[in-house]
């Protein structure tokens, strides 16, 4: 009986040997933590704004015919180009010169009654209102002339201004309504009225001035970087997608686009900002557009400081309220740290 008792306590002693101690992956209490840091970075011009879009031209127009009619020429096909007071299409007039020829008629007619009726209100056998009547009768028959000959000079369609024609809507021999768009055209003087729209949001938008300088790419021209200047600046926001529309005015030399080419611009808001940016790694705990960062006090101490974010992009965090006056945050080890930890500052 005292063998085996004796038996068993050596196995078990030799059990107990054979475990392995598992190591910590925390460092012990009095065990300085190995970080990085990284300088915070002032952005004293604000963050480059990047936008992607399409180009088109300044002036986009929908011609149509004020009245409705058969069409009777269509003098541009779709993509053609044409000069101001250029004829670009008609209707068949003889309706309409029919309406004016009455309309011309009713007005002699109506002359004649007011002169006889001038006559006989001299002669005291008409009354003052017959003979008034008479007049309106006269002035409303002339202004149907004006409204005929007026309908008439819009019979047919003219160039308001050098362009292109993007869509045709319709052709000869059709029957279209008063106000029915023909043609879809952009306006393009010399190569010069080129832009790119792009769609911001908000924050982006308050960023951004008229004439201020960009950069933009087209993927038609690949190694060819132009010029811009912001054109102009949408009042709304778009009801589908909820930007804010940029228009760049490109600056080209010989180079020729066409509507609905993808570009992406480049903006350096000129407007000063408090944004600091910070790497990825620094954040920790964010929600929404809050986190919390660590920053080093001392080369052995750390404080733990919130922050709010203003954006983010593939390679930074940008903070716009918490770091000021904050040199540099810790970029590794963050999830080992506390305020009461030890930190050594490795390179």
């Amino acid at each position: 009986m005292k063998n085996t008792l004796i038996l068993l306590s050596g196995l078990l002693l030799v059990a107990c040997g054979s475990k392995k101690t598992e190591k910590n992956p925390f460092p012990a209490n009095n065990e300085a933590i190995a970080v990085k840091v990284a300088d915070v970075q002032s952005l004293e011009n604000g963050k480059i704004i990047q936008a992607t879009g399409l180009v088109t031209t300044e002036n986009e127009a929908r011609y149509s015919f004020k009245i409705g009619g058969i069409i009777e020429s269509m003098n541009v096909d779709e993509g053609q180009h044409f000069r101001r007071g250029q004829l670009l299409a008609t209707l068949k007039i003889t309706e309409i010169n029919s309406q004016l020829q009455q309309a011309q008629l009713g007005y002699e007619k109506a002359q004649r009654d007011f002169t006889r009726a001038s006559n006989l209100y001299n002669d005291s056998v008409a009354t003052l209102e017959q003979f008034q009547n008479a007049k309106t009768a006269m002035d409303i028959a002339k202004k149907n002339i004006d409204v005929v000959s007026f309908n008439q000079n819009y019979a047919a369609i003219y160039a308001l201004a050098d362009g292109f024609v993007t869509k045709q809507m319709a052709h000869t021999g059709e029957v279209v309504g008063a106000g029915t768009p023909i043609f879809m055209i952009n306006e393009n003087n010399a190569n010069k009225d080129w832009v790119l729209k792009v769609g911001v949001t908000d924050k982006q938008w308050a960023n951004i001035q008229e004439n201020q300088q960009a950069q933009v790419t087209l993927d038609a021209f690949p190694d060819k970087t132009f010029q811009a200047t912001v054109f102009r600046k949408s009042q709304a926001a778009d009801q589908v997608s909820g930007s804010f529309q940029i228009e760049l005015k490109l600056q080209l030399d010989t180079e020729k686009l066409a509507v609905g080419m993808f570009g992406k611009a480049t903006i350096v808001p000129t407007i000063k900002t408090n944004q600091v940016a910070i790497p990825y790694d620094a954040l920790i705990e964010a929600e929404g557009n809050k986190g919390y960062v660590f920053a080093p006090v001392s080369n052995t101490q750390v404080k733990k400081i919130p922050v709010l974010i203003a954006s983010f992009d593939k390679n930074q965090v940008y903070v716009e309220k918490g770091l000021e006056g904050v040199g540099q945050v810790v970029v590794s080890n963050s999830a080992f740290l506390n305020e009461k930890s030890t930190i050594k500052i490795v390179k």
